[in-house]
């Protein structure tokens, strides 16, 4: 006697996505991968941590599913924001955290939590910063594949 096939449930509004993901710039290039240290991504739909893009593209789909889509840079991590740009003074930086142009360096925020700052521009003692999530204004290609919804 066989057992029949446990139907898949498929992603619908509240279900929580495990899977992994491949982010590629529009040049083809490797931006990002859950596989590198073999850590799935999780989210739940409808919580905001992803934009709503992103989640129609997983809506119907199942464990095991593979899937590959595109987003606009206002679909995946927004358009660079110039209020997240700061000028700091040269004497805030030492030589743990030299500023050197193309340095990322985690600033602690007021809460105790830490954020990484681009060093994008060093004039005289002048520090440009940018605190834009570093593929913000992308166009980016995600390669997904589901390993379970819940």
């Amino acid at each position: 006697m066989t057992t029949p096939n446990p139907v898949k449930q498929p992603v619908s509004a509240d279900s929580a996505v495990i899977f992994h993901v491949d982010i590629k710039l529009s040049d083809g290039s490797a931006a990002e991968s859950t596989r590198v240290h073999n850590k799935p991504a999780r989210i739940r739909i409808g919580d905001g941590s992803v934009s709503p893009a992103f989640e129609a593209q997983l809506l119907g789909k199942s464990a095991g599913d593979k899937l590959t889509f595109t987003l606009a840079p206002e679909d995946a991590y927004g358009q660079p924001n110039p209020d997240n740009i700061y000028y700091l003074d040269r004497s805030k930086f030492n030589s743990d955290s030299p500023a050197e142009v193309g340095m990322i360096i985690g600033f602690t925020m007021p809460d105790g939590s830490e954020l990484p700052g681009l060093i994008r521009e060093v004039a005289g003692q002048s520090v440009t910063v940018d605190f834009n999530h570093p593929l913000a204004g992308q166009t980016l290609t995600f390669q997904l594949e589901i390993l379970e919804v819940q």
